[in-house]
C-alpha cells in the first residue's frame, strides 16, 4: 500500500498521462495510384500474385510491417492500373504521396447515379421499320460488340438480356458471372456474358463512419433498378410489347440489341447520398480492361476534382488506352452553370433532352381550362370534377405554409385534404413523395406543379394516386385559379403514349452545364441525348418508384435523367464498333459530335426547358444523330501522346506522367492548350477591354471520299472569327489538313447573356458560335464557346 500523499500523487500523475496519449488516429479508405503497368495483358496469376506482394511491400515500408499492410490493403490494382486501395490515417496517406513512385494519394470518394421509342426518334425509324442502310441496318444491330456498365448490377431474368438466336460467345472474352452462393446469384448467357461485383470501398468506407451494411448481398444483382435500366438502354435485345403499366406499348431495345452485354456493379445502397465508391470503381475498370469489353457506359459521378485525385478518370484513361470508349453521364445538377462532371477529355460526356413523345394526363379544371401534363398513373375513378385546393392551404397547425406547398413529409392536414385533388409544388422532396404525402392525408389526386427553375419540363412517374405534372407556365394558372374561386374543382384523366410532341428535343432542366471547371479549354459536355421519360428494362427486386410505401414491381420502367440518356449513346458507340472496329475512340467520339443537330422538330434552334435558347454549354454539339455519325466525312482524332502531352501542358510534371502512361516524355516546347486537337473549341478568357485575341490549330483526317471543304462560319457575338485556310481538299481516306482558327474581342457586345459565376473559374459572360466544314453532302459542325472579361 503506498502512503496517502504518494498514492494521490500518482494518482494524479496517471489522470495526467491520460490526457498526454495521442488520439487514435481515424483510418479511412486512401487510394494510392502508382500509374499503369508496363506488363501486356498476357500474364499469368502467378505474376499478377508478385505485383500485389510488391504492393504489399511498398506499403509495409510505410506500416512498419508487410501482415501490417496485409490487413490494410482492400484491393491490389494489378491488371492495368498500377496501384491499390488501404485502409491509413490522414499521416500515413501524407507520407505515402511524398514518395516518387506515387502518381496521387487520394480518398476513396462516394459518388451519385446520375425504350420503347427513343430509338425511333434517334434513329428516324419509318412505321417501327429500319431504314435501309441506317446504321442499325449497316452495323449488323452492334452484333458481337460487347458493351458493359458499371453501375448497379442487372437483372438477369429480363427479356432484355435473352440470347434466343445468339451464337457462341468468342474465345477473346475473359470475364465471367462472378457471386457469392445463394437466391441472389446471377446467371449467365450468351447475351449477358459478365456480370462481376465490387464492394470493398463501399464496405470500406460504411466501417468508417460505423454505418450497419448489415443485409447488402454480395451479389451482381441488380436491387435498385438503375443498372438494368442502364444497360438494358445501351444493348438490351429486342422485346416487343414492352410497356409501363400498360402506357407506352411498343418493342424496346438497347441501342446495340445484337451486342453481348456484361454488368460490373460498383453502387450499393446509398450512404450519405453515395452510393458508388472510386476503390470500388478502379477495380471494376482494372477487370473490365481485362475482360475484354469494347464499350464503357458509366451513368454516375460525382463533383468534378484533379484528374489525378478522381478514380473516374484515372479509369477511363486505362480503357481508352487500350481501345475502349469510355461514356459518362454529365450530371442531373442544372441548370445552373459550372456543375458539368465527368469533364476528362479521353471520355465522351453526356447531357440530357427530351423526346418527340409525352404520356399525357390532362388536367381539367372547373373553368374550362384543359392543361396536358404527363405521368403514369391511374387516372381519376370517376368522370367528375372533384373539390381541388392548393396543398399551402393545408398545412398542418406549426408548420411553414412553403413546406406545405411542397408537399413535405408530415406538413398535410387529413382534415383538410381529404376527398381533395392536392397542388403541389414542385422541388426539394422526391417527385413521387409527394404523391405519398398527398395519399396518406387522404387526398385523391395531385396535381404536381413545376416551380420557375423546372420550366417546361415534366417528367412521367408511377405516382401511387392518380397524377399530373405540369409545366411552370400552367402550374401558375392552377394556383390563379384556386385564388379566383370559392369553390375550385378539377379532373384528372389516365396517361396515354402521344408521339409527335413540338418542340423536340429541348435540354432537361436537371442536366448539368458547363463551362468546364477543371479545364475550361475543353468545352463540356460533348453531346445531349434522349434522358427524360425513357422506357427500359428494371428490376424486379423493387418498386417503379422506389419507395418503401410502394409494393409494386414491373419488368419495365420508365426514368429520367443523364444516367438515361449516357447508354443511348453508348449503343450508339456499339453501333459505330461493330462499323468500323480499327477507329479510334476519338474518331468515334469525333464523329458523334461533328454531325449533331441543334435544331428541334419545327427547325428551330433547340431550347431549354426554361424556353430560352440553349446553348453549347448544355448541349454541347447538339443532340446526337446516329445515321449521320456513320458517315461524318472528316474526324478530329487523337492518340494516346497527344492526351499525355495535353496533361503535360496543364502542368503535370514528368515524374508523374511517366508513371501514369509507361514513361511518356513531355515535350520540351509544351503544346498550346487550345491546340489540343478537340472537336470543339473553348476559349476560356478574351479581354473585351484589350480586344485580345488568340489563335488556336486543329487537324481534321478524311474518314470519307476524296472531296473539297468549305468552311462557313457562326460569329459568336463580340467577337471576330477567321479560319485559315477556308478551303480543304483531301484526295485520299485518311489523309489529314491542319487550320488555325483566330478569334479577336472587338468590343461590348449586346444581348450577351450572363452566367452568374457559382465557381471562381467560371467567366461571367459567354458568347458562342462555330465553324461548319462541308463538301455539300457531309457537315462537319464544330462548336465554339467564348468567355469574354470586361
Amino acid at each position: 500500500m503506498w502512503p496517502p500523499k504518494l498514492s494521490n500523487f500518482i494518482h494524479l500523475l496517471f489522470l495526467f498521462s491520460l490526457f498526454q496519449l495521442p488520439a487514435f488516429a481515424i483510418k479511412k479508405c486512401y487510394i494510392v495510384y502508382l500509374g499503369s503497368h508496363a506488363h501486356g495483358s498476357q500474364v499469368t496469376e502467378e505474376y499478377l500474385d508478385r505485383v500485389t506482394d510488391s504492393h504489399y511491400d511498398f506499403l509495409g515500408s510505410f506500416l512498419g510491417s508487410k501482415e501490417i499492410a496485409k490487413e490494410s490493403i482492400i484491393y491490389s490494382y494489378t491488371r492495368h492500373i498500377n496501384g491499390f486501395a488501404a485502409q491509413l490515417d490522414e499521416e500515413e496517406a501524407a507520407e505515402i504521396a511524398k514518395n516518387p513512385k506515387v502518381v496521387s494519394v487520394f480518398l476513396n470518394r462516394g459518388r451519385k447515379l446520375q425504350t420503347t421509342h427513343s430509338w425511333e426518334f434517334m434513329l428516324q425509324k419509318i412505321n417501327n421499320k429500319v431504314i435501309p442502310n441506317s446504321l442499325w441496318d449497316k452495323a449488323r444491330f452492334g452484333e458481337d460488340t460487347i458493351i458493359a456498365n458499371l453501375d448497379t448490377g442487372v437483372w438477369p431474368e429480363s427479356q432484355s438480356f435473352s440470347d434466343k438466336g445468339f451464337g457462341a460467345v468468342s474465345s477473346k472474352w475473359k470475364g465471367g458471372c462472378v457471386n457469392d452462393h445463394g437466391h441472389n446469384a446471377v446467371t449467365c448467357n450468351r447475351k449477358l456474358i459478365g456480370a462481376r461485383y465490387f464492394n470493398k470501398g463501399y464496405l470500406a468506407y460504411a466501417k468508417s463512419i460505423n454505418y450497419s451494411v448489415a443485409g447488402v448481398p454480395n451479389s451482381a444483382r441488380d436491387l435498385d433498378g438503375h443498372g438494368t435500366h442502364t444497360l438494358s438502354t445501351a444493348g438490351g435485345n429486342f422485346v416487343p410489347g414492352a410497356s409501363v403499366l400498360g402506357v407506352g406499348n411498343g418493342t424496346a431495345s438497347g441501342g446495340s440489341p445484337l451486342a453481348r452485354v456484361a454488368s460490373y456493379k460498383v453502387c450499393w445502397p446509398p450512404i450519405n447520398g453515395s452510393e458508388c465508391f472510386d476503390a470500388d470503381i478502379m477495380k471494376a475498370f482494372d477487370m473490365a480492361i481485362h475482360d475484354g469489353v469494347n464499350v464503357l457506359s458509366i451513368s454516375l459521378g460525382g463533383d468534378p476534382v484533379d484528374y489525378f485525385e478522381d478514380g473516374l478518370a484515372i479509369g477511363a484513361f486505362h480503357a481508352v488506352q487500350n481501345n475502349i470508349v469510355v461514356i459518362c453521364s454529365a450530371g442531373n445538377s442544372g441548370p445552373d452553370p459550372g456543375t458539368v462532371s465527368n469533364v476528362s477529355p479521353w471520355m465522351i460526356t453526356v447531357g440530357a433532352s427530351t423526346l418527340d413523345r409525352q404520356f399525357q394526363a390532362s388536367v381539367q379544371l372547373g373553368n374550362g381550362l384543359n392543361l396536358m401534363g404527363t405521368s403514369l398513373s391511374k387516372g381519376l375513378p370517376e368522370n367528375k370534377l372533384y373539390p381541388l385546393m392548393s396543398a399551402g392551404d393545408a398545412a398542418l397547425p406549426g408548420v411553414a405554409v412553403e413546406d406545405a406547398l411542397l408537399c413535405k413529409s408530415k406538413s398535410l392536414d387529413p382534415k383538410k385534404v381529404k376527398g381533395k385533388i392536392l397542388a403541389c409544388l414542385r422541388g426539394e422532396t422526391a417527385r413521387v413523395a409527394k404523391g405519398e404525402e398527398s395519399l396518406l392525408a387522404g387526398a385523391v389526386g395531385m396535381i404536381l406543379c413545376n416551380d420557375k427553375l423546372s420550366g417546361n419540363e415534366i417528367i412521367a412517374d408511377a405516382h401511387v394516386l392518380p397524377a399530373s405534372q405540369i409545366n411552370y407556365t400552367d402550374g401558375v394558372a392552377v394556383f390563379a385559379y384556386i385564388s379566383s374561386t370559392k369553390d375550385p374543382k378539377g379532373y384528372i384523366t389516365s396517361p396515354k403514349a402521344v408521339l409527335g410532341t413540338k418542340p423536340a428535343p429541348f435540354m432537361a432542366a436537371f442536366s448539368s452545364r458547363g463551362p468546364n471547371t477543371i479545364t475550361p479549354e475543353v468545352l463540356k459536355p460533348d453531346i445531349t441525348a434522349p434522358g427524360v421519360n425513357i422506357i427500359a428494362a428494371y428490376s424486379e427486386a423493387v418498386s417503379p418508384t422506389g419507395e418503401p410505401f410502394d409494393k409494386r414491381t414491373i419488368p419495365f420502367n420508365v426514368e429520367s435523367g443523364t444516367s438515361m440518356s449516357c447508354p443511348h449513346v453508348s449503343g450508339v458507340v456499339g453501333l459505330l464498333k461493330t462499323l468500323y472496329p480499327s477507329w479510334s475512340t476519338a474518331a468515334i467520339r469525333s464523329a458523334i459530335m461533328t454531325t449533331a443537330r441543334t435544331k428541334d422538330n419545327t427547325g428551330k434552334p433547340m431550347l431549354d426547358a426554361s424556353y430560352l435558347e440553349s446553348t453549347p454549354f448544355s448541349h454541347g454539339a447538339g443532340h446526337i444523330r446516329p445515321n449521320r455519325a456513320m458517315d461524318p466525312g472528316l474526324v478530329y482524332d487523337l492518340t494516346i501522346n497527344e492526351y499525355l502531352d495535353f496533361l503535360c501542358a496543364l502542368g503535370y510534371n514528368q515524374t508523374l506522367i511517366a508513371a501514369f502512361a509507361d514513361d511518356h516524355e513531355c515535350p520540351k516546347n509544351a503544346m498550346n492548350i487550345y491546340d489540343f486537337n478537340y472537336p470543339s473549341i473553348s476559349i476560356a478568357n478574351l479581354s473585351v477591354t484589350t480586344g485580345s485575341s488568340v489563335t488556336v490549330t486543329r487537324r481534321v483526317k478524311n474518314v470519307g471520299a476524296a472531296g473539297t471543304y468549305a468552311a462557313r462560319l457562326i460569329r459568336p457575338d463580340g467577337v471576330t472569327l477567321s479560319v485559315e485556310p477556308n478551303v480543304l481538299k483531301f484526295e485520299n481516306v485518311g489523309e489529314e489538313k491542319s487550320f488555325k482558327v483566330t478569334l479577336k474581342a472587338k468590343g461590348r457586345a449586346a444581348g450577351i447573356r450572363i452566367l452568374k459565376a457559382k465557381k471562381k473559374r467560371v467567366p461571367k459572360r459567354y458568347v458562342f458560335g462555330g465553324i461548319n466544314w462541308s463538301d455539300g453532302k457531309h457537315y462537319v459542325r464544330t462548336p465554339i464557346a467564348v468567355g469574354l472579361e470586361f
